[in-house]
């Protein structure tokens, strides 16, 4: 009997050819079989780093076929990978189906680390990041994508989305009509390629360097938000109802640090508060 085979997922590069790592051209070379989001864009990196391995289509519209074909060779006992165009696959990019059942019929799945536009564009915004919010694409319809942005009034967190250059200056202008004009916005386009450009601002500010120059609309986007500013100081009925409860099962320190955490708030100021409770 054969030994059922693995599933790998490999991140390719977002642009620069060099971002991938030694362990996914090994994996890459080393497969029976690679599924790819576009086999046409993918045969590229394969001939820059001349690896043969057989190319097979896995994209939004044949996934439920194709990973019931895919788990029957991986039954067989042949390894493949799973490759999306650019960055690493399932964020924002096809393979859940295929990832999913591959768990759910026992089927090893190996995640490789590698290149995501998101936490790139991210650790070079200058915004926080000990908390964010991955957003993907906003939704396509109007209204949606305002409800969507609506969402993030409230948001302490830095919230992150992937844009179109057809799309992103309509964006940031429902960014600053929704949000406020004077939110701050980070925009990262091109990232890892020859014109690798940050622009940060206001959505204000944003808004008229994207309509300043057309260039600046090219390339893809993502797009990050700055968190709403909150007073750490002034908790919430909710907030105080987790502390009260929480002080009743746990030391008040580390009641103080959950709701801390939880509402975004300091800690030490909830110690305090919890001491006069």
């Amino acid at each position: 009997m054969n030994e059922i085979g693995k599933l790998f997922i490999v991140p390719t590069p977002i642009g620069n050819l060099a971002d991938i790592t030694h362990r996914a051209l090994s994996v890459l070379s080393e497969v029976n079989l690679i599924a790819a989001e576009d086999t046409r864009h993918s045969q590229k990196l394969m001939q820059h780093y001349a690896i043969s391995t057989r190319l097979i289509s896995l994209h939004d519209h044949n996934e439920s076929q194709r990973a019931k074909q895919l788990i029957e060779k991986l039954k067989l006992g042949e390894n493949v990978a799973l490759i999306s165009d650019a960055g690493t696959p399932l964020i924002s990019d096809p393979g859940y189906g295929l990832v999913n059942q591959c768990r759910e019929t026992g089927i090893e799945v190996v995640p490789l680390p590698g290149p995501c536009a998101a936490i790139t564009a991210l650790s070079g915004a200058g915004l926080a990041t000990d908390r964010f919010r991955f957003e993907g694409f906003l939704p396509v319809k109007a209204v949606a994508r305002e409800q969507a942005l609506e969402s993030l009034k409230a948001e302490s967190a830095t919230s992150v989305f992937y844009e179109s250059p057809r799309r992103v200056l309509a964006t940031v202008k429902l960014i600053s009509k929704v949000l406020g004009e004077n939110r701050p916005v980070v925009l990262a386009k091109e990232l890892t390629k020859t014109f690798e450009t940050f622009y940060t601002g206001s959505a204000e500010a944003c808004v008229a360097w994207l309509e300043e120059d057309t260039n600046h609309q090219r390339g893809e986007f993502v797009l990050m938000i700055a968190g709403e500013k909150r007073d750490q100081t002034q908790v919430s009925p909710e907030a105080l109802k987790l502390l009260t409860l929480l002080m009743k099962e746990l030391p008040l320190k580390k009641a103080a640090a959950i709701t801390a955490e939880q509402f975004s708030l300091k800690k030490n100021h909830l110690y305090q508060l919890g001491l006069e409770l």
